[in-house]
């Protein structure tokens, strides 16, 4: 992981007041539209009985979908340990917890530490790591059926957006940036690790791009 985004510029971003605000959300709103694209992608591909892995699922309203439609169990994996209080909630509100195994690791940096699953999926998480490369080239390695990620669009809006967010961390100290990665390029480390392009929905802040095996 690079200098720019080390753990604890994680902590800070994704505290537990972030985890709270998001458990809150999803249980007033549930899912966002761009959450929701990618359970709309899965689920047409179906899910019954299929094993997924989450990279960054925070605290786990999209695995705890995706295990309602048909999936068999879920893993998540956090760089994070502020969302565990709030997904403990979740699991044990919607009786998942002994469907979903939580664990902290990297898997960009550690991809022999994780098995393979049907369904990868990573939802607001490329954005937040420096190297997409690595990352997408590690969760395509964990796909046996279906890979699903979310992005930002690359425009100038968003890249002025990020620009200024960036630039007000750094006064502030904050070690966390956020990433404009080049959609084109991402899309790339997927088909050129062996999956071929299937699915594109675009909302107002997010893109969502599914892969099959």
């Amino acid at each position: 992981m690079g200098d720019c985004c080390e753990p604890g510029g994680y902590d800070e971003t994704f505290s537990k007041h972030f985890a709270r605000r998001m458990a809150r959300r999803y249980r007033r709103r549930g899912l966002s539209r761009s959450a929701q694209a990618i359970v709309s992608f899965l689920t047409d591909r179906g899910l019954e009985g299929a094993r997924v892995l989450e990279i960054g699922g925070g605290v786990g309203e999209l695995h705890v979908e995706l295990l309602r439609q048909g999936a068999a169990t879920a893993t998540n994996l956090e760089i994070s340990n502020s969302y565990e209080t709030e997904a403990a909630e979740l699991l044990e509100r919607t009786g998942m917890a002994a469907r979903v195994e939580r664990r902290f690791l990297d898997i960009a940096q550690d991809p022999a530490e994780v098995e393979r699953a049907d369904v990868v999926v990573l939802h607001r998480v490329v954005c937040c790591y420096p190297d997409y490369e690595r990352l997408l080239t590690a969760a395509a390695s964990k796909t046996g059926r279906l890979l699903v990620f979310s992005h930002p669009p690359d425009n100038l809006v968003t890249r002025a957006v990020f620009w200024v967010d960036n630039s007000l961390r750094r006064i502030k100290g904050d070690t966390f940036r956020a990433f404009v990665h080049p959609p084109a390029a991402m899309l790339n480390v997927a088909v050129g690790s062996g999956l071929r392009d299937a699915y594109r929905w675009r909302g107002l802040g997010w893109c969502v791009v599914g892969f099959e095996r």
